[in-house]
């Protein structure tokens, strides 16, 4: 079981990406889902999170109002709308899947790079 994140690049400042968390071998419905991102030399930040069913949704300051977080549980995928993107947002973003049960595994997306730059 494993989840990948995809969806990085380069974008220009106030542009925007979406960012995709897509599980194999887990139902995505049954863990929340927090996106971080870690820029070089820093350490690893909370983005976003999303309960299992997409109810209780959490964003960190610096990207309310220009992130929007979701989840379609049919197609096992979490979503990250990053709109009005700028310079500081460059980082590698990760998703993590997580069971409210203690003890069951987590699940790290291997990255994705996000580069805003003009």
């Amino acid at each position: 079981a494993h989840v990948v994140a995809s969806g990085g690049g380069l974008v220009q400042p106030g542009g925007s990406l979406t960012l995709s968390c897509a599980a194999s071998g887990l139902a995505l419905s049954d863990y929340a889902v927090m996106w971080y991102l870690q820029a070089p030399g820093q350490e690893r930040d909370l983005v976003a999170t999303i309960d299992k069913t997409g109810t209780i949704i959490n964003y960190a300051d610096f990207v309310k109002g220009r992130f929007t977080i979701s989840r379609d549980n049919a197609k096992n995928t979490v979503t990250l709308q990053m709109n009005s993107l700028k310079p500081e947002d460059t980082a590698v973003y990760y998703c993590n899947a997580e069971h409210p049960v203690p003890g069951t595994p987590t699940y790290w997306g291997q990255g994705t790079q996000v580069t805003v730059s003009s």
